[in-house]
């Protein structure tokens, strides 16, 4: 029993368990390929300029690379732009998607998390997804997608501040792998 005047830190007592994302960061950097300095007047591929860009452009830059191959500009590019494009990329080991760098960065994260957080491992307790930090809501989607079947609760923030997320019903049964 505590003393009058002592600091109880209840966080500490709680059995929360705070789970921090970013450990679980994709290693991959993205590069973004964007198009559309390539095209004419800003909106038109011309095959002749492209096919020469193409033989021009230095593509050993994304030797080994997740690449974001994408238009910035609103104009509609054909298919056969994307494969060709994609075919000098796969030549130098580059791993390509026809994305945005945004979209190709929440993909790679997502996949992270899918294939690294051990769900299992927090079977019947209560977790918090820490909430600071540069983790894409993607991740934390993932996250409590894989987490929700096992834990007993679910929250988001910090231990001294949590919004809640999920919490298991007495009655439900925690699965066991």
């Amino acid at each position: 029993m505590a003393v009058q005047g002592d600091i109880i830190n209840r966080v500490t007592g709680s059995g929360l368990v705070t789970l921090n994302l970013e450990d679980y960061a994709p290693s991959a950097l993205v590069e973004a390929l964007d198009i559309a300095p390539v095209l004419f007047q800003g909106l038109i591929l011309r095959e002749k300029d492209f096919r020469e860009w193409v033989k021009t452009h230095n593509w050993q830059a994304y030797a080994g690379k997740q690449v974001a191959l994408h238009c910035s500009a609103d104009a509609i590019i054909p298919a056969w732009a994307w494969m060709l494009a994609g075919c000098e990329l796969a030549a130098v080991g580059a791993e390509v998607a026809l994305c945005t760098p945004a979209e190709l960065t929440n993909r790679l994260w997502t996949q992270a998390i899918r294939q690294n957080l051990p769900a299992q491992s927090y079977a019947g307790q209560r977790i918090v997804l820490k909430g600071c930090g540069t983790v894409p809501p993607e991740a934390y989607l993932a996250a409590a997608h894989l987490l929700r079947p096992v834990v007993l609760s679910l929250m988001f923030g910090e231990p001294c501040s949590t919004v809640p997320i999920y919490k298991r019903a007495k009655a439900e049964v925690i699965p066991h792998s």
